[in-house]
């Protein structure tokens, strides 16, 4: 089933669409993050996706004192999610600025006026992260806003799955497979999911949300049929902040995005036939004709 987003359409039939998952490594800087909506854009990326919490309801009660080191000081966690949130004034200057290139943007809420939050910016999309699959609160203010959804699978069973699209619906629903380990090992990859998912949701789209170092990965949820691929980016993976390391810098991200567009057109329909590259080979070599 197709699924529009912004100026774009998620389908089998449609370009993958490529997400730069921008996240916190901005880490609370907004020039920070429009050099990121760049190496998106530049990259040939059609979105990019940011994180949006409001710290007091979706910082977990255990890890709100804990202490953490950060680029300005040590503090508690809680006081380190306020410092990397941007406010509205900001979230609007680097909306309008990802509009500018040419990309859709979108967030995960992590809470629900998180939700309400980006409604009032008229967000293209709303995404799900995988910590928040069983949070049906949240869940059901998603679905109210009747924009399309994204859904990652991370650290989830099948049934918290089945229940958070009973709550979602299919009808502007996209699945990503995921494995919320960072940065992920191959062997907890598990792309064979891509396929379970396309089987047990027959109509939704299904993509792939990865988290992995390099790129191989990636490709290979293409060449199982991923409509849409996540991949977080930062320009430097020695950068301070959790997501980096599994993250793909400029260069990689730029490869990825070039390599996923030449398997794109290297699928085909399935329908067998004659290619025109194929007849002076054909007159040449084929002694005995049909």
């Amino acid at each position: 089933m197709a699924v529009s987003i912004g100026q774009n359409e998620v389908s089998d039939g449609a370009p993958v669409y490529v997400i730069a998952e921008i996240g916190l490594n901005h880490n609370g800087d907004v020039d920070l993050a429009m050099q990121l909506i760049d190496v998106a854009a530049d990259a040939g990326a059609q979105a990019v996706k940011f994180q949006k919490r409001t710290p007091e309801i979706s910082t977990p009660e255990h890890m709100k004192s804990t202490l953490r080191d950060t680029p300005w000081g040590q503090m508690t966690y809680l006081e380190y999610r306020y410092r990397v949130e941007f406010d509205r004034e900001q979230y609007v200057e680097i909306g309008d600025y990802a509009t500018l290139r040419g990309l859709d943007w979108f967030a995960s809420p992590w809470d629900v006026p998180s939700v309400d939050f980006l409604e009032d910016l008229n967000v293209a999309a709303h995404k799900v992260a995988s910590a928040s699959v069983t949070d049906i609160e949240l869940l059901e203010a998603i679905a109210a806003t009747g924009k399309p959804v994204i859904l990652s699978t991370g650290m989830s069973t099948l049934e918290q799955i089945d229940a958070a699209v009973d709550v979602l619906g299919t009808d502007r629903l996209v699945i990503l497979h995921a494995t919320s380990t960072y940065p992920l090992p191959p062997e907890e990859a598990n792309l064979r999911m891509i396929t379970t998912l396309q089987q047990r949701y027959a109509g939704v789209s299904i993509g792939y949300s990865g988290h992995e170092r390099g790129l191989q990965i990636s490709l290979a949820a293409i060449a199982l049929g991923a409509v849409a691929v996540e991949r977080h980016i930062t320009l430097d993976r020695a950068m301070w902040g959790s997501d980096h390391a599994a993250s793909l810098e400029p260069e990689g991200f730029s490869h990825l995005v070039r390599d996923i567009r030449i398997i794109g057109e290297a699928m085909g329909d399935g329908v067998k036939r004659v290619f025109p590259g194929e007849l002076a080979p054909l007159a040449k070599l084929r002694r005995v004709p049909a």
